[in-house]
């Protein structure tokens, strides 16, 4: 996934404050901002925004070169020297007296991605993905946090896809400066929810707004029904309200809204990992990180 950008009004800090400003595992910089290329440095190539682990310095063209491994995996090659970022300040990568011995094994993040710890979050981009509801919200921060805020990408509520149309007409996306990603349930041929997509994706300039979404009727069902202990989501009636039928059938609380935040907060305990949830989710939210993310390809 490529690098990703501004602080917009109404931006959804879920970060909080940095934990990592006083970091005592950070390097040292000398008078001369020189920093040994040592296996494991977490780094950002200043030119492209490129940021990853060195995970091996070596010989290429006649120069010695970084190779920077992303938290997706993908590895760039940087030739060492000068242009490089640690936590926004500029410093030149060197060769050391002895070569970097190999680093520990790499953290995986929730999401499944590589972790780059010691990486600060990034701040808020202009681009953004809206979700229908505070559920659906709470679930991408669980599991794409970290990638989230390592990006500078914001989730937003869109509190229901018939707000959509006017949010978008306000917030103007823009291929080039401000992309929009939206995910939308029971995104569905000939649904209510695919009618209003098409017709706003028809509406913005193209390349610069992605609606995509899950079959779910809604978000409770991408998670896995096995991680609740049950073979299979209940079946609820047409016309009944979903999450009150669910829960009907499960035997739990059901009188108001303080039982159904509750049995949220059940089923959200119940996912620790990408794993939990079912593909026809994840990879909707995957595609829209990866779409709102690369305006900041080389910015």
């Amino acid at each position: 996934m490529s690098d990703r950008g501004a602080a917009r009004t109404r931006a959804w800090d879920r970060y909080g404050r940095d934990v990592l400003s006083n970091d005592p595992l950070r390097p040292k910089l000398t008078a001369s901002g020189k920093v040994v290329a040592e296996l494991g440095l977490v780094v950002e190539d200043a030119e492209t925004g490129w940021v990853g682990a060195i995970v091996r310095v070596e010989k290429s063209g006649g120069m010695l070169v970084a190779a920077l491994e992303d938290r997706r995996g993908r590895v760039r090659s940087f030739r060492l020297g000068p242009g490089f970022l640690i936590e926004g300040e500029p410093v030149a990568l060197v060769l050391g007296a002895d070569r970097p011995r190999p680093s520990h094994i790499k953290r995986r993040t929730a999401s499944g991605s590589v972790a780059l710890d010691g990486v600060r979050a990034r701040v808020a981009r202009p681009s953004r993905i809206w979700v229908e509801g505070r559920h659906d919200a709470e679930l991408v921060a669980k599991i794409w946090g970290e990638d989230l805020a390592l990006e500078g990408v914001v989730v937003e509520m869109l509190d229901g896809v018939d707000n959509l149309p006017e949010k978008v007409r306000r917030f103007s996306p823009a291929a080039g400066e401000a992309r929009l990603g939206v995910l939308v349930d029971h995104l569905v041929a000939g649904s209510k929810e695919q009618q209003i997509a098409d017709a706003v994706t028809a509406e913005c300039e193209a390349g610069s707004i992605l609606v995509v979404g899950h079959p779910f009727v809604d978000i409770w069902q991408a998670v896995k029904p096995q991680r609740l202990g049950l073979a299979a989501w209940p079946q609820v009636r047409r016309g009944t309200d979903w999450k009150t039928g669910v829960l009907t059938a499960l035997g739990w609380p059901h009188r108001d809204q303080s039982d159904i935040a509750a049995a949220w907060r059940r089923i959200l305990g119940s996912v620790n990992q990408i794993a939990d949830l079912e593909p026809a989710l994840t990879g909707r939210v995957e595609e829209l990180i990866d779409f709102v993310a690369t305006l900041t390809t080389g910015s």
